[in-house]
């Protein structure tokens, strides 16, 4: 029998939670074919199955926060007599694997091996009436049977205000089912809760279910990329000096250009847009002012300046706010650009971003324009010198050649860090993206 653990998937992530299952108990798998998804802080991952094979056991339920090395699915090989069912696995004491079977065990590419900090610690073999510890002192004492269910069904009955110990489990072992809970649950009328609804394991992608109290307030299980983003942004906040200025410029030429470029039979079906002209702007800018796409290297006590542009997009997704990157965005023309974003951005909101597309940005583009907004303050992220905020393209009356006009009007927002861009250094960047937005031809200037 083979069995899959959750694998190392990097970042110094450590655990993952089970969004759901694409396989059941008996079914058969191809070697690579995705059988779950598991969310990390920072994404949603597909899992791929190791060996071709018959589904034997599957070890957690969705909704289950699973350590890197813990076990996820049993696999019988092709050509081998699958086992029968074994006892669930809170009934038991885990399974020691043959010698050498950890080593030899497959992991998702790009992820590289289990650490062995990641490894879980093997629990002792304990009875079905063990749950508790023992107590220190010597006083005989009545031993308290915990209820068996699990963990969705927990929190179900969490959600339900349903006392498991006045419930009597049918399952296997006396586990508590999910219809015992929403049976528990029912009021006179027949009908669960009305927070009860729709309740159980999210669909991929998807914030967790929410609890709703009798006051009308929610609360919302902080996980996953929410957590993630807020530790980020509290400790960018708190460790790096942050300055914002602002530009509003006339782009009325810019959008000519992308006119142009839509009725043109050369762009096909590249998606070209403000944000991949200003993704294009930034890109030029940093080889004339280096020092906003670098870093603050503490430990070393040195500033790095890159090479090379990872250029973060800012997504917004259903999970939360993402940014995956563009690696040698510098590289790539207006219209691999273009596709680029368009790319990056639909994986993030279809929640299938990996998590190496969220390492190596070193300057991050935020499009709150989308959302109606003219300006903000953004927040760098974490690890980065600059982020650049595009606000919403409106006509607006503006002075043009002696005379007021009706324009395209934008306003860009730039938020550095102070200890390593100067004021001289923030505006002159800025105001080179304002001048090629405002003027593209400017750019063989800049070249």
């Amino acid at each position: 029998m083979k069995r899959f653990s959750l694998p190392d998937l990097g970042e110094g992530l450590t655990e993952s939670e089970l969004v759901s299952w694409r396989v059941a108990v008996g079914d058969h798998v191809e070697l690579n074919q995705v059988i779950a998804e598991v969310e990390t802080a920072k994404a949603l991952v597909e899992l791929p199955a190791p060996t071709a094979g018959v589904v034997t056991r599957l070890h957690v339920e969705p909704g289950t926060t699973v350590l890197v090395g813990e076990a996820l699915v049993d696999f019988a090989p092709d050509g081998e007599t699958a086992p029968p069912p074994s006892v669930p696995e809170a009934d038991r004491a885990e399974v020691d694997l043959p010698s050498g079977a950890a080593d030899r065990e497959p992991v998702l590419v790009g992820y590289g091996p289990r650490t062995a900090s990641g490894e879980r610690p093997r629990r002792r073999a304990r009875s079905v009436d063990d749950d508790t510890p023992a107590p220190v002192h010597t006083v005989p004492v009545p031993e308290r049977s915990r209820p068996r269910a699990t963990p969705p069904v927990r929190r179900l009955a969490r959600d339900l205000g349903v006392d498991l110990g006045t419930l009597v489990g049918t399952g296997v072992g006396g586990r508590i089912a999910r219809e015992e809970v929403e049976r528990a649950a029912t009021g006179p009328s027949g009908q669960l809760p009305e927070r009860a609804r729709g309740a159980g394991a999210a669909p991929a992608g998807t914030p967790a279910t929410p609890a709703t109290a009798a006051d009308g307030s929610v609360r919302r299980p902080i996980t996953g990329v929410r957590r993630r983003t807020a530790e980020a942004m509290v400790s960018s906040a708190f460790t790096a000096p942050h300055v914002t200025e602002f530009l509003t410029v006339d782009v009325t030429p810019t959008m000519s250009l992308l006119d142009a470029l839509a009725r043109s039979p050369r762009t096909g079906d590249h998606r070209v847009n403000i944000l991949t002209v200003l993704a294009k702007a930034v890109c030029i800018a940093v080889r004339r002012t280096p020092a906003v796409n670098a870093s603050w290297d503490e430990a070393a006590g040195e500033i790095v300046e890159y090479g090379h542009v990872g250029l973060g997009i800012a997504a917004a997704t259903p999970r939360g706010l993402l940014v995956p990157n563009i690696a040698r965005a510098e590289e790539l023309s207006l219209f691999e650009l273009a596709d680029a974003v368009s790319d990056l951005v639909r994986t993030a909101r279809e929640g299938r971003t990996a998590p190496a597309e969220l390492r190596g940005g070193t300057i991050t583009i935020s499009n709150v324009g989308v959302f109606g907004v003219d300006a903000g303050t953004p927040i760098l992220n974490p690890g980065e010198a600059a982020i650049i905020a595009l606000g919403a393209v409106r006509r607006r009356p503006w002075e043009f050649e002696g005379q007021v006009a009706l324009r395209h009007v934008v306003t860009l927002s730039l938020s550095f860090d102070h200890r390593l861009i100067d004021g001289e250094q923030g505006s002159r960047f800025l105001v080179d993206l304002g001048t090629m937005l405002s003027d593209p031809a400017m750019v063989l200037t800049m070249v």
